[in-house]
């Protein structure tokens, strides 16, 4: 698997969000346009691409949240490449750059109805933590955070 760092402008970044979208749609359901007011890509300087032999097959993004913390993204692994690391391998690379940029944590919102999700981020070291901004009143939103990012 090679990881490359890129810009939301990256037409296999642009392509994967596409395809998480359209995952994202039927998973949310009635509560999707919710969610994709707050998921638009454009000026994401942070984004990672995993590829499998030149084939584009997941990606994740990162952007600032306040001094502190960067918030994580537009994580997404197609569904034939899942269970073997990738998303880890793209989260971790996400948390190395953002503390190459001087952050000190990570934030993410994932869905209440996203087991897989949940527990990939808490195998990773991220916690559930208060809900935050425009997720404060969503009953399918789990928030969840990691401290001390390390390069």
């Amino acid at each position: 698997m090679k990881l490359v760092r890129t810009t939301s402008e990256h037409p296999d970044f642009i392509a994967l969000v596409r395809q998480l979208d359209e995952y994202l749609a039927g998973v949310n359901g009635e509560s999707h346009s919710f969610f994709a007011q707050f998921n638009k890509i454009d000026m994401l300087k942070h984004t990672v691409v995993a590829y499998i032999d030149d084939a584009p097959i997941g990606c994740g993004a990162f952007k600032a949240y306040d001094a502190d913390a960067a918030e994580i993204k537009r994580m997404f692994v197609q569904p034939a490449f899942r269970g073997r690391g990738v998303a880890s391998a793209v989260l971790k690379a996400l948390e190395t750059w953002a503390a190459e940029e001087g952050f000190t944590a990570c934030i993410l919102e994932t869905g209440s109805h996203m087991p897989d999700a949940v527990a990939l981020y808490a195998a990773r070291g991220y916690n559930v933590t208060a809900k935050y901004g425009q997720y404060v009143d969503s009953p399918l939103s789990v928030c969840m955070r990691k401290d001390t990012l390390s390069h």
